[in-house]
């Protein structure tokens, strides 16, 4: 069984979440705003989120938010695998 101590959030994994929570109005803001914030390229981003996603401290963290963007990462690899004539995998 995992320490719970080790699956807190770091302050760092929390202002990620809540950024990640932010609207951002117009096409390009969020990934400018990622550098401006994070300093990191929004590959860079996403990638560190979607690792977070699959933290239970995140979802105790932010249920509604893990949730909701786990189900628009699953739409999104369903939709680019129909796309390409694959079939997606069921979760």
């Amino acid at each position: 069984m995992a320490d719970p101590a080790k699956d807190e959030l770091t302050a760092l994994e929390r202002e990620l979440l809540d950024f990640e929570a932010a609207a951002f109005p117009g096409a390009g803001a969020k990934e400018q705003a990622i550098r401006v914030v994070f300093g990191w390229s929004a590959n860079g981003y996403y990638q560190r989120l979607n690792a977070l996603l699959q933290r239970q401290a995140a979802l105790e963290y932010a249920p509604s938010l893990v949730y909701r963007v786990r189900r628009r990462r699953t739409a999104a690899q369903r939709a680019r695998s129909a796309r390409s004539g694959g079939v997606a995998e069921p979760r």
